[in-house]
């Protein structure tokens, strides 16, 4: 039995669709595991739900006009966490009540979108529930491009986005420009959503952005560990989602995201122990 899987992995890492999987899968889970946990910091995962239902309308258009998918989408995605932000900050909602209108907003001129058009097609399924092991070269490289700006961005204002995180008034104390930089931090969080949904999906991609983070947070350890814990947790359960989806024919972004729970109920039982 276990030399029949040794030789079917073996088989897979042969393919290039299959290669294209593991590269787009890790590096969504990279910047998931860097974003999320910040994310998860901030009090904020629901943003992913909403950010990805707004970005449907987006996919939806950009499926109708011909426009590559991903592109459209992450101009919805931006303009969506700017909006729930300019809402929050002018005292016209909270965060969870405008990140509910965007989700409403987003994903009703999708469907009037997808209606109009004749009804869903097989590439707007793909972006609702995921098909890693069916990207293509260009939009390896549109994950590839923004995960890396996303990442370089991330690791230059690290310190300063922790520190308005962890205390926003003492950020502006020391000269830190919090509102440029939590407008630079919205639309990485926008990016970062829009290349998990080819992971994992629209409907999913919330709980790909916040495990990881959530999980390691269970370890109680220091941040730069917790750090650390993070990306090995989001790469682990990506690589794990699609070899197994790839063995069984199952789906991978369900798959992805179960591993994703069990390995959070492990981590908060591991942390219990701990104490």
């Amino acid at each position: 039995m276990s030399d029949f899987f040794i030789e079917e992995i073996v088989r897979l890492l042969g393919y290039q669709f299959f290669q294209y999987a593991l590269i787009g899968g890790a590096l969504v889970a990279l910047t998931c595991a860097v974003v999320g946990l910040l994310i998860v910091l901030r009090k904020e995962s629901m943003i992913g739900d909403s950010v990805a239902h707004t970005a449907f309308g987006g996919i939806a258009v950009g499926i109708l006009l011909g426009v590559e998918p991903i592109l459209t989408a992450l101009v919805f995605a931006v303009f969506s966490v700017l909006l729930i932000a300019y809402m929050r900050t002018r005292g016209l909602a909270h965060s969870d009540a405008a990140m509910a209108v965007m989700l409403a907003a987003g994903f009703s001129l999708g469907l009037i979108v997808v209606s109009a058009a004749g009804g869903f097609t097989v590439d707007l399924f793909s972006y609702l529930f995921g098909s890693i092991l069916t990207i293509d070269t260009n939009e390896l490289v549109v994950t590839a491009i923004l995960a890396m700006i996303s990442l370089t961005i991330m690791g230059i204002f690290y310190k300063e986005l922790l520190s308005i995180t962890f205390d926003e008034q003492a950020a502006r104390l020391n000269g830190i420009p919090v509102t440029s930089l939590a407008v630079a931090f919205n639309v990485l969080v926008a990016v970062t959503i829009v290349i998990s949904i080819k992971v994992v999906g629209i409907i999913l991609v919330a709980a790909l952005l916040v495990l990881p983070g959530l999980s390691a947070l269970q370890l109680n350890q220091s941040f730069r560990k917790t750090l650390l814990a993070s990306i090995f947790l989001a790469l682990l359960t990506t690589t794990l989602g699609i070899f197994i989806s790839a063995l069984f024919d199952v789906a991978a972004s369900g798959i992805i995201v179960f591993t994703g729970v069990g390995v959070f109920l492990l981590a908060v039982a591991y942390g219990r122990l701990g104490r």
